[in-house]
């Protein structure tokens, strides 16, 4: 099969890409490198510098003939949706649009896309929230998530352009960026490991649901044959606070440093947490790395990874 990775420099892209290659793929990277880093690319891809706004996105089209495209790029930094919501919107609709569009145009079969669980869904009214969750976006950035839901739906519908969305849990693991994604694992511990306080914001009990990264992989080569048209979330089903993320990489590393709380984030989100049935019910997908095998792994990593 023939599959386009957007953003496969980044983070989650990059692994996605090497399960593919792995598989047998032919696959191709196409990044901006703003967040994501040239080395995180695999050798036997073919890869192309290039924005997902870009007029060039068509002619990559052109040329190659997808079978399917997996779409990670994004803005993903929610306190720059919330100073520049245009620019958000720039990236995450319209940038999204040119891809979509010249899936539709040239008979792909199918898109798999990454949205998010946490803010798609907002402040929950049930724990944990499944997919009819009422879906109450905080930010910008969750907006123009749960509108590259809406547009997969009307592409399916009238172009049989074929999807899966992922509504992420807050994904960790080796090659997240502290600097360009602030997921607050690699945050503490690039402060861990730079002797610096790991600054927690208020109280620390603010949860959130932790999904390691293979796990993430793992749903996304399932999909490459399973939920047509399905909007699945993808994590735990598990609580995991600040602090106690704090206390075990502090212990883990350690660091043995001091536990520090600065004042808190307004507006931040207090609880979130995934319902995962779907995703076992229409994948055969269940997360398999607990939380701390999961944090020794990205601690091991990042001992020899240069930020």
């Amino acid at each position: 099969m023939k599959i386009l990775v957007t953003g496969g420099a980044g983070f989650i892209g990059s692994h996605i890409a090497d399960a593919y290659i792995d598989a047998g793929h032919d696959v191709v990277i196409i990044d901006n490198l703003s967040t994501g880093r040239k080395k995180n690319v695999n050798p036997g891809a073919t890869f192309i510098e290039c924005d997902i706004r870009d007029e060039k996105i068509k002619e990559i089209f052109d040329q190659h003939q997808f079978d399917l495209v997996n779409h990670q790029a994004a803005q993903m930094d929610v306190r720059l949706s919330v100073e520049d919501p245009i620019y958000d919107a720039r990236t995450n609709v319209i940038g999204f649009l040119n891809i979509v569009q010249n899936a539709a145009t040239h008979k792909v079969r199918k898109v798999i896309y990454a949205s998010s669980g946490g803010v798609v869904y907002g402040e929950q009214d049930y724990f944990p929230a499944d997919e009819e969750h009422p879906q109450r976006p905080y930010c910008p950035y969750g907006v123009t998530k749960l509108i590259g839901e809406k547009y997969l739906f009307y592409y399916a519908m009238t172009f049989d352009l074929k999807y899966t969305a992922f509504r992420y849990a807050n994904v960790y693991g080796p090659r997240q960026n502290p600097h360009g994604e602030a997921g607050v694992i690699a945050i503490f511990l690039e402060k861990l490991y730079n002797r610096e306080d790991a600054v927690i914001n208020g109280d620390g009990r603010q949860t959130r649901d932790y999904v390691y990264i293979s796990d993430v992989v793992r749903a996304n080569v399932a999909a490459l044959e399973k939920a047509d048209n399905e909007i699945i979330n993808i994590g735990t089903g598990v609580e995991t606070d600040v602090v106690e993320i704090f206390q075990q990489l502090n212990e883990l590393t350690g660091a043995n440093m001091p536990e520090k709380h600065g004042p808190a984030k307004p507006g931040e989100q207090r609880r979130s947490v995934l319902d995962i049935r779907k995703a076992k019910r229409v994948l055969g997908w269940t997360p398999q790395v607990d939380f701390r095998s999961g944090l020794q792994k990205t601690i091991d990593f990042f001992k020899s990874y240069e930020l």
